[in-house]
């Protein structure tokens, strides 16, 4: 946004617009300060239940926000609009991130920390990714394509978090050389010939039934469900993607390794 964020004291009325920074906000041990979340943030499992709900991350209900009189709202640049993060800061402070790849979100987590009074738990936390993410040996590098979406078929750019973390798990992206969230048709998901095909579970669900479906689309690469929170959540669930990595590099490069 291209302006300072100036807090007078620690905020005690958060509003956050991002699950994967809710759930940090959690792990931070903000649960009395977070008053506000998106119907998206999933974790903690009972806090949607216990907070308000002030829309999705795309549409958020900007009065039902300002009515809970928050004292910081935390926002991302590529999850909420810019047009309806510039309304919400009319009524409260707005931090915005911007994450592109795992050594920016382990910034971010200091960040985030220092905002809330909490960079002691946050340094820790951020140690523990860098040092997870830093511990990984995945082998000789695999061509792989991820598929976040399904009619149409679309993938991740080189520009994305989503093929940073790859790239820790030895997963060349075949579609780096494009930007953000292209689509793809199938003719050209075949012509980029990937050793695997990646089904995210999130933001499309991919599950057992797609299965066949993208084997026909790639004939010859291994296609494997993924956990899509482990490939494009960056706050503190990065603690759990470094073990999700390892074993997913182990069983594609294991030839017993299902498909």
């Amino acid at each position: 946004m291209g302006r300072p964020v100036r807090l007078e004291r620690p905020p005690r009325r958060i509003v956050s617009l991002v699950p994967s920074q809710t759930e940090l906000l959690a792990d931070l041990g903000l649960d009395d300060e977070v008053v506000g979340l998106t119907r998206f943030c999933v974790h903690p499992e009972d806090w949607k239940g216990r907070k308000t709900v002030v829309g999705g991350t795309k549409t958020i209900n900007v009065p039902r926000l300002a009515g809970l009189a928050p004292d910081l709202v935390i926002a991302n640049k590529e999850e909420n609009p810019r047009d309806e993060v510039e309304a919400v800061a009319e009524h409260a402070p707005v931090y915005v991130t911007d994450v592109a790849d795992v050594a920016g979100a382990v910034a971010m987590i200091r960040a985030v920390g220092r905002l809330v009074n909490r960079a002691d738990v946050a340094g820790r936390l951020a140690d523990e990714v860098a040092a997870g993410f830093a511990s990984l040996a995945p082998g000789p590098p695999l061509r792989a394509l991820a598929l976040i979406w399904r009619d149409p078929w679309m993938t991740v750019g080189g520009d994305t978090f989503v093929s940073d973390v790859m790239a820790h798990a030895g997963l060349d992206n075949v579609a780096a050389d494009r930007e953000r969230y292209p689509a793809l048709s199938a003719d050209e998901i075949g012509a980029l010939a990937p050793d695997v095909v990646l089904l995210t579970s999130e933001p499309y669900p991919f599950g057992e039934r797609h299965l066949a479906e993208t084997r026909a689309l790639a004939p010859g690469a291994r296609v494997v469900l993924v956990d899509g929170e482990a490939f494009s959540w960056y706050g503190s669930r990065l603690c759990q993607t470094p073990a999700v990595l390892r074993t997913l590099s182990a069983t594609l490069r294991s030839e017993s390794g299902a498909t």
